[in-house]
This record gives C-alpha cells, structure tokens and sequence, in this order.
C-alpha cells in the first residue's frame, strides 16, 4: 500500500512554482497577484484564506485579502467583485465560500471574470473542461488529477466511482476521469444520496474517490482489494481528547481501507494541501494567460 502524500507533492509543486516566479522577476515581469474575498468572519474560512495568504508568500505571488463585513449586501459584494475584474494588477480571485444567507452565491460565481476565476467555479471555465478545452479547473480536482499523475496511478479502463455530485468536487471529477488521456479514460459511475445498492457499486470499483462529508462513510467491506482510495472528506469530529477539543476525520475508515488498498490519501496530509497548491497553479496561468 502506498500513501499518496498530498503535503510532500503539493510542497514540490510550490518549489516549482517558486522557480516560476524567479524567473519571470529576474526579467523584470510582473509576479502573479492573487486576490481572496472573504465576507464574514466564519473561522474555517478565516483560517483558510490565511494560509492562501501564507502559501503566495513562499511563492513569492503577490497577495490581497478583502475582509468585509456580515453585514454587507449583495450589491456591495457585486461592486468589489467588478473593481477586482477590472483591476489590471489582480491576475485571479477567488469569493471564499459559504456566503452570508442575505447573498445569492450563484449570482456571485457568475459575476466574477472566468479569464481571473481560478477556482474554476464560472460555468464557461466549468462548459470548457466539460469539452476537454484548457480552462481553470477546480483546484481540488485539479489537486487529485496531479497526485494520480505523479504517483503513476493507471487509471486507463479502470472503472472509478466518485461518491458525492457537487459542483465543486463530485461532478467535476467524474467528468475529469472519463475524459481522454492521462489521467482519465476510465469508465465513470458517479454516485449520491439516492444511489441504491451503493456498497454493490463501490465493491467493483479500481477506484473510489469519496467527497460526501459523513465521517468514516466508507468501510472495508465496501472496498475490494488493491482498489485506489482517494478522500476528499474533511470534517471536525469531537474528540475531548485532544487539545483543540475535535480531530480531522474523512470519509473512509483509514484504519481498515488502507489495509486493502494499493494506493489511499490520508486526511489529513492527502487532498487537502493539494488543493491550495493547485490554486497557485490556476494564478500562474492567469498571469501567463493575461501576458
């Protein structure tokens, strides 16, 4: 059984990307400029977006964090993200998701540039990678594309089950594994909370790639062996035993999957880290893309 590393690989992507950035300095080019929303002060979100900060900065990106308030209306948030669009210096942005319930997060999406939206939620980057054309692809599948790539995980005729169908992981990825060439090209079932007989499904699977968000949801018996494993759950389970008072949990049963499995993500240390490096990797090519 090999552990897909998502730290270790995610860390040589940032080096690579750091190479980028010498060089495009060293020829007196603009360094790429990521910007981040974030409206409210939900402390997940809070956290993530300062480690979004912190990871531009290894880099060597240039970086804006716009914090507004619980408060603010749709149109306000609107009118930022038109300044951003238009802001020549700003080559990506991203809105850090979720959004107070007084905003409508689809309007939001659909209001941001898809040539900055490198988080690749806008349905005309969403419509391109659907037609297997370049475009920005959703940093976490963009993420689980690269740990199968650089791991040489043979996903050619396989049969891959994604659990879970949202817009952000579930649907991309089962688009993404079916598409033409590497990796891809494997034959694609994609499942939800209606699937019936889910166990029947999973048990046939080469690979399993899980992003429902119910803790330890895939058990040993649902695996076969030598199956690919890869967990995009994340979720706070209480634990009064450690000191933040809740431990990571994901969507499989490390403990007794990993014993079957040829290759599995850990979570933490697996998806996670993969994605804000692949969210590096989408600013690049805005800046490349905007040269």
């Amino acid at each position: 059984m090999t552990i897909l590393d998502g730290k270790k690989i995610s860390n040589d992507i940032k080096d690579e990307i750091a190479e980028e950035v010498k060089k495009m300095k060293d020829k007196g080019e603009k360094v790429p400029h990521l910007a981040a929303v974030i409206v409210g002060n939900d402390g997940a979100s809070l956290t993530y977006v300062a480690s979004k900060v912190r990871a531009c900065e290894r880099v060597g990106f240039e970086s804006t964090m716009v914090r507004m308030s619980n408060t603010t209306s749709e149109i306000e948030l609107l009118d930022k993200i038109e300044e951003l669009n238009e802001n020549p210096e700003i080559d990506g942005f991203i809105i850090q998701l979720p959004l107070p319930k007084q905003i409508d997060t689809q309007k939001v999406l659909l209001a941001v540039n898809p040539d900055k939206d490198v988080d690749g939620f806008h349905p005309m980057n969403f419509g391109r990678m659907a037609l297997d054309m370049s475009t920005f692809i959703p940093a976490t599948p963009f993420g689980i594309l690269e740990l199968l790539d650089r791991y040489g995980v043979d996903t050619k005729g396989k049969h891959t089950v994604v659990i879970g169908r949202s817009h952000i992981v579930g649907r991309p990825m089962s688009i993404l594994m079916g598409r033409k060439g590497f990796p891809g090209n494997s034959t694609v079932t994609l499942t939800h909370s209606h699937t019936k007989n889910i166990t029947q499904i999973t048990s046939q699977a080469d690979i399993i790639i899980s992003a429902l968000g119910v803790p330890n949801f895939l058990k040993a018996e649902m695996v076969k062996d030598d199956a690919v494993i890869i967990d995009v759950g994340i979720t706070r389970v209480p634990d009064d035993s450690t000191e933040k008072g809740y431990r990571i949990t994901g969507d499989v049963d490390f403990e007794n999957v990993s014993k079957k499995a040829s290759f599995i993500t850990p979570v933490p240390g697996g998806v996670g880290p993969m994605t804000i490096a692949m969210l590096l990797k989408n600013t690049l090519l805005a800046r490349e893309r905007h040269m």
